[in-house]
């Protein structure tokens, strides 16, 4: 079986070029004709000239915290996705998903939706297969992307989800399934259950990682258990970005996604291999996202993979160019922590501090509080849970304890 998805993998990197950008201003036009936000957004722009990356360069970029605006401004109207979806709910939206934000998503009909066939396939599994699916199949749309695309590819899922790790080990006992999808930190925990209950896992040979940083020394942990783990990058907006190869040297971006790499704060791309900010065009009808700006930092690496994949490849997750992060997963956003704050009013600053290292990370909200009463860091951490849907540690210190840099939250994990 061929160690490619399909064919347009190995395209002359000017064929895709050339592909993408003449898909590029009918998209555009659909965008804007369908899309009140793009209706809004491209007014004024002369879109059916927008034939390559300059001229695509000229466009706005909608950065996250945007979308969430939009989204928020509209959400007592009938459009909870601030204008940005082309189809309304219905037939043409099976499904609807929720990421914390809260931001909504939109789930169209065409197979494979979000695109993450390829990635799958570039794991290791392959048609016939049984894969255990433990992203979550509530409220984000993480379960749906994977379980849609292997569904595509030709593959069996088990829904397992996220917890009960116990019933994760028997489950794969009893399936024998041929890999895993999920988070590494579940895959570990997993593992580590299977290893307390004496239960060996012979057929759990590969795996396809998400949502989380998957450094090497997690990696090989992995490999001395007989585990071959890959990373993918996918967004709840976006889909499949990029991918990890059997080369696993950077990731390779997917074919139906054109891919910016632009400095920080601004829309102004940067010369290949210098870090800043992902910003993505894709070519999905249902949820047309121009120029989005993911608010995560990476760098185009030089040359082709050596897997005969000819698309660019990025070195992966680098970083936030703000300050919103991943913890166990889940986004968490300075609005959020904000909105923490607000709740109690005699905090008068805070600081959402993320230590340890992936797989293994907390989360401690520092807040400045002249006179703490009995009972007040409780009550904070109730709120983390509810405002964020992670539990946290609370610490109550003084005024004027906390750096005055302007930062809510200071990403202080390992990820080497």
């Amino acid at each position: 079986m061929s160690p490619l998805f399909d064919a347009l993998e190995a395209r002359e990197p000017a064929q895709r070029e050339a592909a993408l950008m003449a898909a590029l201003p009918a998209q555009l036009a659909h965008a804007r004709k369908s899309s009140p936000a793009y209706a809004e957004l491209l007014q004024g722009f002369e879109v059916e000239q927008v034939t390559t990356r300059a001229a695509l360069a000229s466009l706005p970029v909608v950065r996250k915290h945007e979308l969430q605006e939009r989204q928020i401004a509209a959400r007592t109207a009938s459009d909870v996705f601030g204008g940005f979806s082309t189809v309304g709910k219905g037939a043409a939206m099976p499904r609807v998903f929720s990421s914390p934000g809260s931001i909504y998503e939109p789930e169209g009909t065409a197979r494979d939706y979000w695109r993450m066939a390829r990635a799958i396939y570039a794991a290791g599994f392959r048609p016939g297969e049984l894969i255990h699916n433990s992203f979550s199949y509530h409220f984000v749309p993480a379960g749906s992307m994977m379980e849609t695309g292997a569904h595509a590819m030709g593959c069996s899922v088990f829904p397992g989800g996220t917890g009960q790790t116990e019933q994760q080990v028997q489950a794969m006992r009893d399936l024998q399934p041929a890999g895993y999808i999920g988070t590494p930190s579940f895959l570990k925990l997993i593992i580590e259950k299977a290893q307390e209950m004496q239960v060996p896992l012979p057929s759990v040979t590969k795996a396809l990682l998400s949502a989380e940083a998957f450094p090497p020394s997690l990696r090989d942990w992995f490999l001395e258990r007989g585990i071959a783990g890959y990373q993918c990058y996918a967004t709840a907006d976006l889909g499949l970005i990029a991918y990890e190869t059997s080369a696993r040297e950077g990731l390779v971006l997917d074919e139906g996604v054109i891919v910016e790499i632009v400095r920080p704060g601004t829309g102004d791309p940067v010369a290949d291999g210098e870090v800043g900010e992902l910003v993505v065009t894709t070519l999905n009808p249902t949820y047309p996202l121009i120029r989005f700006g993911t608010g995560d930092l990476s760098a185009v690496l030089p040359g082709a993979c050596p897997t005969g994949r000819t698309n660019s490849r990025i070195k992966g997750w680098m970083g936030r160019a703000d300050q919103t992060t991943k913890v166990r997963g889940m986004f968490v956003h300075p609005k959020q922590v904000n909105d923490i704050v607000k709740r109690f009013a005699e905090v008068a600053r805070a600081r959402l501090v993320v230590t340890g290292e992936m797989a293994n990370d907390s989360m401690t909200l520092c807040v400045e509080v002249a006179n703490p009463a009995e009972g007040l860091a409780v009550r904070i951490g109730e709120a983390i849970r509810d405002v964020t849907k992670l539990r946290g540690q609370v610490d109550v210190v003084p005024l004027g304890s906390l750096p005055n840099d302007g930062k809510i939250i200071d990403d202080a994990r390992s990820y080497k």
